[in-house]
């Protein structure tokens, strides 16, 4: 059986692609609708002066930021063969924050909701390292 560390790993790749797929689908569907060329959106800055609506791409492009640190922990665990509780809690709990970030920025994009979640997500991975570390050092 694999090491119960991977799957929030997983969890947190199929939500990646999760969200490829809702950017794909809404920027191919703006540019049909508005007749826009491909190659008049090739750079990300005329994507922002042409596409009006960029939550899912902001959020696909978040979700390889902050969450590089999530997946070298994951690398890290599992490397190491740590098989403690709170470091999988706080892995699942990072992907449920994840999540719930991706749900709020994707769909109504209010900032005073998604930042809240944002910053829970950044202090439950800290501690997440914090407990690794400490896994690590006493092991």
């Amino acid at each position: 059986m694999a090491n119960p560390i991977l799957w929030p790993g997983v969890a947190l790749v199929a939500l990646t692609f999760a969200v490829a797929v809702l950017m794909y689908r809404r920027r191919v569907g703006t540019m049909k609708r508005e007749r826009i060329h491909p190659q008049s959106v090739a750079l990300s800055a005329q994507i922002a002066q042409r596409l009006t609506d960029t939550r899912a791409s902001d959020n696909y492009r978040n979700l390889f930021e902050l969450p590089v640190l999530f997946y070298f922990a994951v690398a890290v665990a599992l490397a190491a063969r740590v098989q403690d509780p709170w470091v999988l809690g706080l892995a699942w709990g990072f992907v449920a924050l994840r999540l719930a970030h991706s749900v709020i920025q994707c769909g109504y994009n209010k900032v005073m909701h998604r930042f809240p979640v944002f910053i829970a997500g950044v202090l439950v991975l800290a501690l997440l390292w914090v407990r690794l570390a400490w896994y690590l050092f006493i092991v």
